[in-house]
């Protein structure tokens, strides 16, 4: 390009905002790429219909016009640079660049100009804004005096920022003379139809290939798919999304684990935009088995010349076959599929949980893919370290069965994958050390709050795998869903269920020498949950060990109440009407995971009533007390009562 013209600090404007970088005029066209590296506009000098130039507040504008009916507006150019671009584009272009003038007035009554696909409002000689009709999805009217124009998601521009524009309202009234109407057609629909010839609804490009009635997880719809030559646009009754293949980034195609559907994910840079909603990735769900037969609409010329060993002219198969080669044929994206992960069930991914959506998460080749939401895709680059944890919420019988992965970025960011089945953690272990990733454990086992105590040391030594061996001590191999009946559920000060066995993973209620004893088993011996031995009938000398049981004052006050247990007796109603078919033990489950994934300001209500019911207790405990002391003999104590305390 050094036949050309480079200029920094230039800004693609749009719809959705301003971008900086470095825009660059050629012989053979012109190209603009963003600063800091990311997407890069260019356009041929045989696609460029119109070059218009104006002067705007603090810089100069050069907007630009293609066949595909695109427009682009760049600007932040000096007053010096205009003559030299109007030259430079007169002389390698034979395109006259025409002068705009911009109305600085505020007025916002006018007239309006449709040249080809673009629309322009004017007070007086001069122009007030102009919008491309390539970027109106939807335009309807009001009443008799108001014409709608509702525009794609703008995929090219913007996309980060916070303000896009997304409608545009015109009122025509019935005396307009720019638009004569009767009786029969008003002014309003005269304008109306004029904008509904040029405007991108309907198929103004007759579509290569469609996919009907298509289910899509985000954003979530049904849709009508259809991939043109030069985008890929998303039909909805609410939505519509107009979406350039230079914006998609990868393909994949991700089958579900025992399940009759596949995940298509289209994966873009920048994403597309619903409302404030930012969409990264495009979630497709297609019915595995289905079976299609299209063809396209492309002449054997344009498939030879054009994309000669990327597309055929017709395709038959498994839907989501067809549709991903298509796509990949005619974006030339890459397209990622499983890796040699497999599962306990030879799936190609592990149910877990991210926040409080329940999903699948993918180990890839590259990364890490959770689906279908929120799609959290986390490329091993991109890691710092990945822990395994033990599973926090519920009792012992819940935590023995499932575990948390922790993954955490380099940049600081943690996603927690939640409620994964203990007998996933060899295959996830194996694979996450085959990728050499940093894995840290827990060693303290305290939880989260002990902080990291160990890391797996070289790679030469044979890989331990520390929270097997902790699961190991604390309920042996067996997978059996069968309670600990010495398990003991207290609350900590926040309510939530806690694990009350001893640190080392042995029952705390077992005695000194039941607990060395159960040491020197042998793992493959221990298959069952550990559980306090009780002593014979006929064994004398643990029936003397054994203490009389305490019997409780009835008057006695009734201790506090969690915040947890008023939370599950406000909720448990509510869970166990709309799942009748879950049982005692599941309900538990179930209002201990919401409890945890609750915020302080959810939980404050439980707390509060905690506080009341604790402040209830301390001062009937005291009453209580202050009466047992009234009744105590105040004569010394007897030999017989000090033997026996």
């Amino acid at each position: 390009m050094t036949d050309g013209h480079h200029f920094n600090n230039i800004s693609l404007g749009g719809r959705g905002g301003n971008n900086p970088g470095q825009f660059k005029l050629y012989s053979g066209g012109l190209a603009w790429k963003r600063q800091g590296g990311g997407k890069t506009i260019e356009v041929d000098k045989s696609d460029i219909t119109s070059v218009t130039w104006m002067s705007i507040p603090r810089s100069y504008q050069l907007s630009v016009s293609t066949k595909e009916g695109l427009f682009y507006r760049f600007f932040g150019f000096r007053e010096q640079d205009i003559s030299s671009l109007i030259n430079f584009i007169e002389k390698n272009m034979g395109i006259i660049p025409d002068e705009k003038q911009l109305s600085v007035s505020g007025h916002n009554c006018g007239g309006i100009e449709i040249n080809g696909n673009m629309l322009s409002f004017n007070v007086g000689p001069k122009e007030a804004f102009e919008v491309s009709l390539a970027d109106v999805a939807q335009t309807q009217m009001q009443g008799k005096t108001d014409v709608v124009l509702e525009f794609h998601v703008d995929d090219t521009t913007g996309a980060h920022e916070k303000d896009s524009l997304m409608d545009l309202s015109f009122h025509v009234p019935t005396s307009n003379t720019q638009f004569p109407g009767d009786e029969n057609r008003p002014s309003a629909q005269i304008l109306w139809q004029a904008i509904l010839s040029k405007a991108d609804v309907g198929s103004s490009e007759e579509a290569v290939v469609t996919f009907d009635g298509i289910a899509v997880l985000t954003p979530r719809g049904r849709y009508s798919v259809e991939l043109h030559l030069s985008f890929l646009r998303l039909q909805g009754q609410a939505s519509d999304f107009k979406i350039q293949y230079s914006s998609i980034l990868r393909l994949f195609v991700l089958p579900k684990s025992n399940n009759p559907h596949t995940f298509v994910v289209i994966t873009l840079d920048p994403p597309i935009r619903k409302g404030q909603t930012l969409y990264p990735h495009i979630v497709i769900q297609f019915e595995t088995e289905a079976v299609v037969q299209r063809d396209l609409t492309l002449s054997e010329e344009v498939l030879a010349e054009k994309y000669k060993d990327r597309l055929e002219s017709s395709y038959q198969g498994l839907i989501h076959e067809v549709f991903s080669k298509v796509l990949r044929g005619l974006s030339g994206a890459k397209v990622t599929r499983p890796s040699t992960f497999r599962s306990c069930q030879d799936g190609y991914a592990v149910k877990s949980s991210l926040k409080a959506e329940d999903g699948l998460l993918y180990p890839l080749e590259k990364g890490f893919f959770f689906l279908p939401k929120p799609p959290t895709l986390i490329l091993h680059e991109e890691i710092e370290y990945v822990e395994f944890e033990r599973h926090g919420a519920g009792g012992a019988s819940m935590s023995s069965h499932y575990f948390d992965l922790l993954v955490k970025l380099k940049n600081d960011q943690e996603h927690l994958f939640r409620n994964i089945q203990r007998n996933e953690y060899h295959n996830l272990f194996n694979f996450i050390s085959g990728k050499h990733l940093k894995i840290l454990n827990l060693g303290d086992g305290q939880g989260r709050a002990g902080g990291v105590t160990a890391v797996l040391q070289s790679t030469d030594d044979v890989a331990v795998d520390p929270h097997l061996e902790r699961i190991r001590n604390q309920t042996g191999d067996d997978e059996s869903d069968e309670e600990d009946e010495d398990f003991v559920a207290d609350k900590d000060d926040s309510g939530s269920p806690t694990d009350d066995s001893g640190e080392d993973g042995s029952d705390a209620s077992l005695s000194g020498g039941e607990k060395e004893k159960s040491s020197k088993k042998e793992a493959s011996i221990s298959k069952a949950p550990l559980k306090k031995r009780k002593p014979k009938s006929g064994d004398a000398e643990g029936s003397e060990k054994r203490k009389p049981k305490k019997k409780k004052d009835p008057n006695a006050p009734k201790r506090a109440i969690a915040p947890f247990m008023y939370f599950s007796k406000a909720e448990r109603a509510n869970l166990k009407n709309s799942n009748p078919e879950l049982a005692t033990t599941e309900i538990a489950k179930k209002l201990g995971e919401r409890w945890q994934k609750m915020t302080a300001e959810e939980k404050q209500p439980y707390i509060e009533q905690s506080q009341v019911d604790k402040k209830r207790y301390a001062e009937e405990s005291a009453a209580y007390r202050g009466a047992a002391a009234m009744d105590v003999d105040p004569g010394p104590a007897s030999p017989s009562a000090s033997a026996s305390d």
